[in-house]
């Protein structure tokens, strides 16, 4: 573990995995510790993986303002952390609610972006639509599944608007490719690493305008990837088309069979793609 201060004062850490050109990944979440990532399903064997904890998670400290907590300030953070590592550009890789993160950061510094990759991005930033249609075709896809028929229903329950704790919980397992052992221990280890104070404020009203994203990265010099996993009920194949479509040098890869977390799914698939972009 190495550590930096941000602009305000704040101590963050990183982990450094592999060795390399330094790749810097940012978690999601959103605000869980980068600890779930792993080293990717093994992208530490192309790549030297720069895991950041997010401000008030893993191992960074707690911020003395909380309101920083918001995507939009953590940009400082990651340029804080390029000008830490002596990089003129860096490459990065973000999961999930991360894109915002990362996307904030492009659209502040697009100069200093190499290459960019979007793992199951949150389309949440951009204001891209995702339709309660679009999950159902992704979801009808694991009829076969033992657990399908109490999740489905769960998620019947949520689209009509009788949403409850226990029928978001019913759904957890189309968040994955595989509903078994391994990706049960990682849904069980997601609070302990989640700080929920900070999600919270992640995505500030005030913090998201994606109309200013969205014109910001129209114009994005940058190689950005997509990567959609064929079952991910977050973002769905033919969003995340369309998520892509909004870089100039955007394009989108489905893994097949992968859900949310497609370095779990299928880690061999997951690392050669990534390793193909971005070498």
């Amino acid at each position: 573990m190495a550590t930096f201060d941000s602009a305000d004062g704040t101590r963050l850490a990183y982990h450094r995995l592999g060795a390399g050109a330094p790749l810097v990944c940012l978690p999601g979440g959103p605000m869980q510790a980068a600890a779930y990532l792993g080293d990717l399903g093994g992208l530490s064997a192309h790549r030297e993986l720069m895991l950041l904890d997010l401000r008030g998670t893993g191992a960074s400290a707690v911020p003395a303002d909380p309101a920083s907590y918001r995507f939009d300030r953590q940009v400082a953070d990651v340029e804080a952390l390029r000008r830490h590592l002596g990089l003129d550009r860096l490459d990065l890789v973000a999961h999930s609610a991360g894109a915002a993160l990362a996307l904030g950061y492009a659209a502040r510094h697009p100069e200093r972006v190499g290459r960019l990759a979007l793992v199951t991005p949150s389309p949440r930033v951009v204001d891209l639509a995702v339709t309660d249609e679009d999950r159902r075709l992704v979801a009808e896809l694991r009829r076969d599944e033992p657990w399908f028929p109490e999740a489905f229903a769960a998620f019947e329950r949520i689209w009509s608007g009788r949403a409850t704790e226990a029928a978001w919980a019913a759904i957890a397992p189309f968040t994955w490719g595989r509903w078994d052992e391994v990706s049960q221990a990682h849904r069980a280890r997601e609070a302990s690493l989640r700080n929920a104070d900070a999600a919270a404020v992640y995505y500030s009203a005030d913090a998201v305008d994606p109309a200013t994203v969205r014109s910001a990265l129209a114009g994005l010099p940058a190689p950005v990837l997509v990567v959609a996993g064929g079952y991910d009920v977050s973002l769905p194949p033919a969003c995340a088309a369309a998520y892509a479509g909004l870089f100039p040098r955007g394009e989108v890869t489905v893994q097949p069979g992968g859900g949310h977390f497609p370095w779990l799914d299928d880690p061999g698939v997951f690392v050669a793609t990534l390793a193909d972009f971005l070498c």
